[in-house]
């Protein structure tokens, strides 16, 4: 049983196996796809793969669809050679349930992998002929907040960025400049309208999106690589819109249990591989059934029908509402702290602590009692039911193999929103600050992760953050097991609005704070004795 359009055509064996396959002609949908592209998303990884390719592939399988979607990936390429080319974009799709089952499906909607190297003919022509056709309706992305940044914490363009605009469209390299020089060169043939929809999961994503690409026209047109004409095309949003979108689904890396699974089932040479720029990724996809994608319905050269596949699509308003529903109170902030303090008290799965009397306490006082008081209310999905799904459904499936450590990666560009917008809505309301108690643990815990020393005392690894260093080397001098070192090295931190949102120390909230950590510091179990004190 190999993962290819030849292979699935051995239709006993998958169904044996209880694998779903497509029930369209996947050849014949790949081949209208080639001809004429609706659809082009750049970041070929697993959240696309498994979400809005399997979105994809249920329009197709109802016939609301005749075409697939054309991937593009723009940073490792690896992915291309080792996860689509040898399985032919096929992808073999497994669904964690919580009851301990699994639900596995082939889809066939991805049919076209490219990728994103101006410096190769054959790829560069490729992209720019599928720009080029009037009948492309959208473009879409999960290249990661990161992949829309320009320019360092200085304001400056990043070294590459700013090679990228001295060098012009023909030799773009960053995922950005290739955008905007496909749609310079749409521009140049047919000036068709686009949508160019971020589904990345950060605040605003669309406006980020929007924010990028017309700078880079910009400085290409004082560089004059471009027309002025090309600029107010891609700042008119009636032909080049740019959707804000919410989306969410939590799809944690490939599992080994899963790999097992698949392999006794009988399905050939399906085992994760690391590609060169560490990615660790499989010709298969793991993730959680529960999955939520709101767009802005603004499309000014048709779509798919994605209402029928399940997207919300609605207004700017609603998508903005939905995504601080889900950011600021339902989801994320619950991650964070729970992550934090897991990581403290030796946990490696998110569903393990679950189990943690502790943990739970804490989340569920962030999320019902000093979260929901305050969230925005977006009217199409109900906020607390959101939290209730994700507490007693979603962070506790015990086939989900996600790790805190995952989580606590690039914390100190999330807490601002995770816990400063909730620390706004109570200033803007007027709402008593000393009544928060899970907010300032999480924010304590956090600063007792960055020492670097479990509960226990014992070294543990602190995740990527790009200011691990700054925040370690002011934190310099507290030693976890004697509190008598801490000399307010918190302070400037917690007064920092660029961190949190707010400068904690000028509102109040920064004492709380700094009397907890130094509860964490007393010696061994003091993380654990702290958060039984706050939480009784």
């Amino acid at each position: 049983m190999k993962l290819t359009r030849n292979g699935i055509k051995d239709t006993a064996a998958w169904k044996a196996a209880g694998i779903r396959l497509p029930e369209y002609d996947v050849e014949a949908v790949a081949a209208r796809t080639r001809e004429n592209p609706v659809w082009v998303h750049f970041g070929a990884g697993n959240i696309f793969r498994i979400f809005i390719g399997g979105l994809a592939d249920k329009l197709i399988a109802k016939g609301e669809m005749d075409r697939g979607i054309t991937c593009v990936e723009t940073f490792d390429f690896d992915v291309v050679d080792k996860i689509y080319t040898p399985y032919d974009n096929l992808v073999l799709a497994v669904t964690l349930k919580a009851d301990a089952t699994t639900e596995k499906e082939v889809y066939g909607s991805l049919t076209e992998a490219i990728k994103a190297q101006s410096s190769v003919p054959e790829y560069w022509n490729r992209l720019k002929e599928i720009f080029a056709n009037p009948g492309l309706q959208m473009i879409s992305f999960t290249i990661t907040e990161k992949g829309y940044a320009l320019r360092n914490a200085a304001g400056d363009f990043f070294p590459f960025i700013q090679a990228d605009i001295d060098n012009g469209p023909d030799k773009a390299g960053s995922a950005m400049a290739v955008v905007c020089a496909l749609l310079a060169h749409r521009f140049a043939t047919c000036k068709a309208p686009l949508a160019v929809v971020s589904m990345d999961n950060c605040s605003h994503n669309g406006e980020k999106l929007r924010g990028s690409i017309l700078t880079m026209a910009q400085e290409w047109e004082k560089k004059g690589f471009v027309s002025p004409e090309f600029v107010a095309y891609v700042s008119d949003e009636a032909k080049v819109s740019f959707p804000w979108s919410m989306i969410d689904k939590i799809t944690p890396r490939p599992a080994d249990s899963v790999c097992e699974e698949l392999t006794k089932a009988g399905v050939e040479d399906i085992a994760p591989v690391i590609t060169g720029k560490r990615t660790y990724i499989a010709p298969f996809v793991n993730a959680e059934g529960p999955q939520y994608l709101v767009i802005e319905d603004r499309f000014p050269n048709g779509r798919p029908p994605l209402e029928k596949a399940g997207v919300y699509m609605t207004d700017r308003d609603t998508v903005n509402m939905t995504e601080r529903m889900k950011v600021t109170t339902c989801l994320n902030p619950l991650h964070t702290a729970m992550s934090v303090n897991g990581c403290l008290l030796g946990y490696t799965r998110i569903c393990e602590e679950m189990k943690d009397e502790d943990i739970v306490k804490l989340i569920r006082r962030l999320g019902y009692v000093e979260g929901l008081p305050v969230v925005v209310d977006p009217k199409i999905m109900s906020p607390k039911a959101f939290i209730d799904e994700v507490v007693e459904q979603r962070l506790p499936n015990p086939f989900m193999p996600d790790d805190p450590r995952r989580i606590c990666t690039d914390t100190s560009q999330k807490v601002g929103i995770r816990f400063g917008e909730t620390i706004k809505s109570y200033i803007a309301e007027g709402r008593d600050l000393n009544s928060l108690v899970a907010i300032p643990l999480a924010i304590a815990g956090w600063m007792r992760y960055l020492l670097a020393l479990d509960d226990n005392l014992e070294p543990m690894e602190v995740s990527a953050d790009p200011m691990k260093d700054e925040l370690q080397a002011q934190l310099a001098g507290i030693e976890a097991g004697k509190p008598e070192t801490y000399k307010g090295q918190l302070r400037p931190i917690l007064a920092n609005a660029n961190i949190f949102g707010s400068d904690l120390c000028a509102i109040g909230l920064a004492d709380k704070i700094e009397t907890i950590f130094v509860e964490e510091l007393a010696g061994k179990g003091a993380v654990r004795a702290t958060l039984k004190k706050y939480l009784a």
